[in-house]
């Protein structure tokens, strides 16, 4: 510690062990303030792989899906101030960034909640510089995708996008959070990938539970779920 200057100017007296809730509080507050002086509402949150290259197919599908939002969502034209359907991704590479290229290229707002990593993961470039938030803590990043959101759109990923869809679909399960679509993109992946016949089989899920989300090939596709669900009357489900 360095007693000769203020107690919130002393980053190592921040970095005990014992200031952890005070960080805690802080990591929430900054994230939680940014995007209300934006007049971010609500968003559309993209999960997918950091691995995927520009050129392939599920990126150039992203892209497209988050200029299509961005386009239509609300994100162009705020409402007193407000911008609805903002698309929100975890602001790394791969489809998180096709993501935020597609409200890029709509000359949209768009918010990256960046994780800090062992092996360093910057954000991309395209996210809205003012929108560009910087997490320690995987659960409070958790909480920032999840209150402001309308939509989930989940594209082909590895064990983070896999975690965060199981947290949100967990919310979804016990009521957390109601009215929001869960939309898994690539059916031939999400198919392949998970047995929820043999959760049912098991009683680990009832059979209502697989209908928390829904399977799509196309930007479009998942788009029209969301109008279906209301996508452009109303705010984000509330997170208990």
């Amino acid at each position: 510690m360095n007693n000769e200057v203020l107690a919130y100017e002393d980053v190592n007296f921040l970095r005990r062990e014992e200031l952890r809730g005070a960080r805690l509080e802080l990591e929430f507050t900054k994230a939680d303030l940014g995007m209300r002086d934006h007049g971010i509402v609500s968003t559309v949150v993209v999960f997918g792989s950091a691995r995927m290259p520009e050129d392939h197919p599920f990126y150039l599908q992203a892209r497209e899906f988050g200029r299509i939002v961005s386009e239509r969502g609300g994100a162009l034209s705020p409402v007193d101030g407000n911008h609805c359907n903002v698309i929100c991704t975890g602001g790394g590479p791969g489809i998180m960034e096709a993501a935020n290229r597609g409200a890029h290229d709509a000359g949209a707002l768009n918010i990256g909640l960046n994780i800090v990593l062992p092996h360093e993961q910057h954000i991309n470039h395209y996210v809205t510089p003012t929108l560009s938030f910087e997490f320690q803590y995987f659960a409070l990043r958790k909480m920032h995708f999840a209150m402001r959101a309308n939509a989930l759109v989940a594209f082909p990923g590895g064990f983070g996008t896999l975690d965060e869809l199981y947290d949100i679909l967990t919310l979804k399960q016990t009521g957390k959070v109601d009215g929001m679509p869960i939309i898994l993109h690539g059916k031939e992946f999400w198919e392949n990938l998970i047995n929820f016949d043999t959760l049912i089989k098991h009683g680990t899920i009832s059979p209502d539970d697989v209908n928390h989300f829904i399977i799509v090939d196309d930007p479009e596709e998942a788009w029209e779920v969301m109008i279906n669900h209301g996508l452009l009357s109303k705010r984000p489900g509330k997170v208990v």
